[in-house]
């Protein structure tokens, strides 16, 4: 509890404390008035100043002025106590809201925790401390055990163990060596290390985290929008109702004046609608607060409400729902061991800088001893020739095996294939493809389980490889050899597919799909930390390669949605209710405490809920 609150909470057992010692007292009259007069000012004296000082900016329908204007009448029909406790239990009321906006503001807060204080910078030989902001491109870091990495850079000298953990929610550390990326705003672990700036601090990652967490609350969803129309026709429809309640019997029916003025000050107190428009702003801030407290960034609210609202997720496939990168997924060799056949390729493929050798090489681990090769020729687009060992050595796919006369067999397996021959014998092949990621299945799963209706995977591989993931995954639609722009034409042919209501999401990663993320209705990055493209181009933004967290961020935001709208319908339907009793004169000041500050502090207590985040 801050210093604030805890001051509040004083205030109002003082108040307590004095309107119960006040109401033993036994006097009448005008001394009763003003020893009640006492507990009121303590508890209510900021509401009144923020009345008057609004009235005299023109701001005068609001929640201070319906509170003084209650409470002042109620005391000028002598429900002194009535008065004290309406002031009261509104102040309680606002303590309620302070501690709940404060706790969502820490589940966000905890974010800015990650923006750096300084950084050190070697020039001319020394370590110079200075502002992140006044380090330039390609200046090398000094970054030390336990600092925050201040800029996006590269590695050039030493190794570590990086914590990432407030950005992608992720507490497992990474090791990071020469020529790995370190993105800024984690935590360095272990060792020393040098590192080349790569990004100025205003385009740094950091830097635009912050940015679109500090205007998340800018961007209002349907509901909050609606909610704050209502909330500025509402107030002065009631207050011109009250008043019609309290003249219009006394005047033309010769009513007494006093019961229907109560009854009109009663009406006041219920109407209040600071159940609305504080608990509805709640609630989508605590589910921001509670993505970010997973690694997923939402931009907005009014994101929120779509991402609640998917029925349709679009997959890229590369980088999203595979690793995005290329390796050995199986030798089958006809003649030899498998670890032969791939020693022989490894040979050959040595001298290439096609990314298919290196798989090839890399999956070897092992030394290379390339003083085997006599002769090596690179044919474009078919594979390699090699003499090794004093034998004509073939490694490429199958059109090479054709055009040398090689009878080859083809791979059950789907991926890219390198036939491997030997003196014009077949010796089998090695098969490298994409590897899905561990929790892509699992992601598809929950998706599905959330209640999104459909699935669909865009690629620009082949359909045999496009299939065979897809069909791993559960993916219920697939479209495979598109373009860039052929994704977007997909997108847009499955917008106007739509029957339902239901939104579209596209899930890419970040750098090569910024025209498709700003098409779909919600367009999610996925991986982007440290992407520019992704941050900027998204409505959401996951933190790390795992799509599982997408279905978590859609319970979260499904289930943000369903406690606004409980909100509202309560808080409206509580209202309506004692506003007619009101009106009836069948609620008293008590009962218009419920209805106003009763239900508040229910609507908060329910909007906290949100920032409840559950595996």
């Amino acid at each position: 509890m801050t210093t604030k609150q805890k001051r509040a909470l004083v205030r109002i057992l003082c108040a307590a404390v004095l309107l119960l010692a006040v109401s033993f007292v036994p006097l009448q009259g005008v001394w009763q008035a003003l020893l009640f007069l006492i507990p009121y000012f303590v508890i209510g004296w900021d509401v009144l100043w923020k009345s008057l000082r609004n009235i005299a900016h023109g701001q005068v329908f609001d929640e201070n002025f319906l509170m003084a204007l209650a409470t002042v009448g109620a005391f000028g029909v002598g429900e002194y106590r009535e008065a004290v406790a309406v002031m009261l239990f509104y102040q309680v009321g606002e303590l309620f809201e302070n501690i709940a906006v404060g706790k969502s503001r820490k589940s966000i807060a905890s974010l800015m925790d990650i923006r750096p204080d300084s950084a050190t910078v070697l020039r001319g030989g020394e370590a110079v401390t200075v502002s992140p902001e006044e380090v330039e491109l390609s200046e090398t870091l000094l970054i030390k055990p336990g600092e925050r990495i201040p800029l996006d850079c590269v590695i050039t000298k030493g190794t570590t163990t990086v914590n990432t953990a407030a950005l992608t929610g992720e507490s497992l550390p990474q090791d990071k060596g020469v020529s790995d990326t370190l993105v800024s705003g984690s935590v360095n672990l272990s060792g020393v290390v040098e590192a080349r700036v790569k990004s100025l601090y205003a385009e740094s990652t950091v830097a635009r985290i912050l940015e679109l967490v500090e205007n998340a609350s800018e961007k209002k969803a349907r509901s909050e929008a609606f909610i704050t129309r209502f909330a500025r026709y509402y107030t002065p429809a009631v207050v011109i109702a009250a008043v019609l309640l309290a003249a219009v019997p006394p005047l033309f029916f010769h009513q007494p004046f006093t019961e229907w003025l109560t009854r009109a000050l009663t009406f006041l107190v219920i109407s209040c609608p600071c159940a609305l428009v504080v608990s509805v702003p709640l609630s989508f801030f605590g589910g921001i607060g509670a993505a970010s407290k997973i690694g997923v960034l939402i931009k907005g609210a009014n994101d929120l409400e779509s991402l609640a609202n998917v029925g349709t997720v679009v997959f890229d496939k590369t980088g999203t729902l595979t690793q995005g990168k290329f390796t050995v997924t199986a030798i089958h060799s006809d003649v030899m061991p498998p670890e032969a056949l791939l020693d022989i390729a490894a040979v050959a493929e040595s001298y290439s800088n096609h990314p298919i050798a290196a798989c090839i090489v890399k999956a070897h681990g092992g030394h290379i001893d390339k003083s085997r090769i006599s002769e090596i020729h690179e044919h474009a687009g078919l594979g390699v020739e090699a003499s090794i060992d004093g034998h004509t050595i073939l490694a490429g796919n199958g059109k090479l095996m054709d055009a040398s006369g090689v009878k080859w067999r083809p791979c059950h397996k789907p991926g890219t294939i390198v036939h491997i021959a030997s003196d014009g014998a077949y010796m089998g092949h090695i098969v490298i493809s994409d590897v899905v990621k561990p929790d892509a299945a699992e992601a598809v799963r929950a998706l599905k389980v959330a209640g999104v209706e459909k699935t669909v995977m865009l690629t620009g591989d082949d359909e045999k490889v496009a299939y065979a993931v897809a069909k791993t995954l559960g993916i219920d639609e697939v479209h495979a050899k598109l373009l860039p722009e052929g994704k977007v034409q997909r997108v847009e042919a499955l917008l106007s597919e739509k029957m339902s209501k239901k939104t579209l999401a596209f899930v890419g990663d970040g750098v090569n799909d910024a025209p498709v993320l700003s098409r779909a209705d919600v367009g999610i990055a996925m991986g982007a930390m440290g992407s520019d493209a992704a941050i900027e181009a998204a409505d959401v933004v996951l933190m790390d390669d795992k799509p599982v967290k997408l279905a978590r961020a859609v319970r979260i935001a499904r289930k943000t949605m369903r406690i606004v709208r409980e909100n509202i319908v309560f808080s409206l339907l509580v209202k309506a209710v004692v506003l007619v009793l009101g009106a009836l004169g069948l609620a008293n000041m008590w009962l218009a405490v419920f209805a106003d500050v009763g239900v508040l502090v229910l609507a908060i207590l329910n909007a906290v809920r949100t920032l409840r985040v559950t595996k």
